[in-house]
């Protein structure tokens, strides 16, 4: 596991209309990037997990991993911030997080995938990326709960995987925020049930 460096500043949470965000910081939400073969894209995805405030990115199989130059182009120093493990072999892995309650879910495109925004998540939640190409091998697909799908009303059936990533991650945090939100303002005494 490497050590977080917190940031000097941020300048979205000292605004009123993140308000409703504090508190939420991390939230249970893990990414696996397994076979993902562009350092850019994984750069991009430390940026987005630190951006969306999740809890921390494994990487495995042929994945990129600091410290390394391309990656850092695109992460602009989120590798230092965000939580992160190096796992060569991913089922061990699926299995513990299984192990500790969390909800395994492949970004796939499959027959039975649930689309995203009719997902219900049970928090915690680790969700799977796979190769740019090639997604993700049957043997972590097999080992999943369930199978999210994004919405494509396109001529094109995929989007870049760290495109794909900072969409179901901010779907993420949406349903987290709305899953405690109510909660949040009970404990402050603003709604009486």
């Amino acid at each position: 596991m490497r050590s977080i460096k917190e940031p000097e500043r941020i300048p979205y949470l000292a605004t009123q209309v993140a308000a409703p965000y504090q508190g939420l910081r991390p939230i249970p939400v893990s990414a696996l990037l397994d076979n993902v073969r562009s350092l850019y894209n994984v750069g991009a995805f430390f940026r987005t997990i630190d951006a969306a405030g999740c809890d921390r990115l494994y990487l495995s199989g042929i994945t990129g991993r600091p410290p390394h130059a391309s990656l850092a182009k695109t992460a602009l120093g989120a590798e230092e911030t965000v939580r992160w493990e190096h796992h060569p072999e991913p089922v061990a892995l699926i299995r513990q997080l299984r192990e500790q309650g969390a909800e395994i879910a492949a970004i796939e495109t499959s027959v039975h995938a649930t689309d995203l925004y009719d997902w219900q998540p049970r928090f915690p939640v680790c969700v799977l990326f796979g190769h740019e190409v090639d997604g993700l091998a049957d043997s972590l697909l097999d080992l999943c709960d369930t199978h999210i799908r994004i919405p494509m009303l396109g001529r094109k059936h995929s989007l870049n995987v760290a495109t794909a990533g900072g969409v179901v991650l901010y779907e993420l945090l949406r349903k987290y925020r709305a899953l405690i939100s109510p909660r949040a303002l009970l404990d402050a005494g603003g709604i009486r049930p």
